[in-house]
């Protein structure tokens, strides 16, 4: 099966340079490397030195979740797509074999699979609680997600991330791609209708990439503020599968842990952290009675909000 690798880049750094010299040690080597970059200016040409990368251009205002990677995906004529994103690096010359393995097997009841995530390491500097909540999301054991599940899991049953994530290209052209116009989740929102569509997600542990993020309070805000927007935009995704149930567990599986292990001290830092992300969240969920100013101000992305007004507009 021919394999191109897919990546949104902004400021590319250090990590984006591992990225690529790690995709160059993997035991099968992607065909092309498609970069969609965001503000030229940012680009080291450096870059274009890596064999099979080639490079799009876009601007700030531009960049769209779901759009950026259609864009990228229409430059594609491989078999499978590995959407990566720039601060994602291989955490062994594995990745591309594993995730192929898995778009190869089947679900529980001979399912397709049509999309397949890898696991997140944290990195070197990541802070405690974070580090648990990767092993929370990103266990050790794999499975594969298909409809049965929903009632099981809920909403992790549409869990998949495009920090690292390989699709089918056939069936990402029959299911549409990914949707054109979202602040956030696309990969939640293609997952879902996958696996309405009939196929299987599937989690392969094998498949590592060391990802990480030590977000202060406000990030963690904006981030769940964008986030519930997405939800809030596609109810026929997420209606009727609520999500606060499953961050509440994390909580309580964090200080559980944090308690187990002596941390007391790092408590309050995730009863803060908890309540910056459950009020970005009910925020975001109830966006549209908010005013504009006060919207711009929760967001990490600007940018989407002006293009999305100037569509409303007569």
């Amino acid at each position: 099966m021919t394999v191109d690798v897919l990546i949104p880049v902004y400021k590319p750094d250090r990590r984006f340079a591992r990225l690529l010299a790690m995709l160059g040690k993997q035991t099968v080597k992607p065909d092309r490397i498609i970069v969609m970059n965001t503000e030229q200016s940012y680009w080291r040409e450096e870059y274009r030195k890596v064999p099979g990368l080639e490079v799009h251009h876009l601007s700030r205002e531009e960049f769209n979740h779901g759009a950026t990677r259609n864009q990228a995906a229409s430059c594609s004529d491989a078999d499978v797509m590995i959407f990566m994103t720039d601060d994602a690096v291989p955490r062994d010359s594995h990745l591309v074999e594993r995730l192929l393995e898995a778009l190869a097997g089947t679900g529980p009841k001979g399912e397709t699979i049509a999309v397949a995530y890898a696991r997140q390491l944290p990195d070197k500097d990541c802070r405690t609680i974070e580090r648990y909540t990767r092993m929370f999301n990103y266990p050790a054991e794999g499975t594969v997600k298909t409809g049965k599940d929903l009632a099981r899991l809920g909403i992790k049953t549409y869990f998949a991330s495009n920090v690292c994530c390989a699709y089918r290209k056939d069936i990402f052209v029959r299911q549409g791609g990914f949707t054109g116009h979202t602040i956030f989740n696309e990969d939640m929102i293609y997952a879902a209708g996958a696996i309405r569509a009939g196929y299987g997600v599937a989690y392969e542990p094998r498949a590592m990439v060391v990802h990480s993020h030590n977000l202060s309070l406000v990030q963690q805000f904006r981030r769940n503020f964008d986030l519930a927007v997405s939800q809030a935009d596609h109810p026929e995704v997420f209606a009727g599968v609520p999500s606060e149930g499953e961050g509440i567990r994390l909580v309580k599986r964090t200080a559980g842990y944090l308690a187990a292990s002596g941390r007391f001290w790092l408590l309050p830092a995730l009863a803060a952290g908890s309540a910056a992300k459950y009020l970005g969240y009910k925020a975001g969920r109830n966006y549209r009675k908010l005013p504009r100013r006060l919207v711009l101000a929760c967001s990490m992305s600007p940018f989407y909000w002006k293009r999305t007004w100037a569509r409303e507009e007569p």
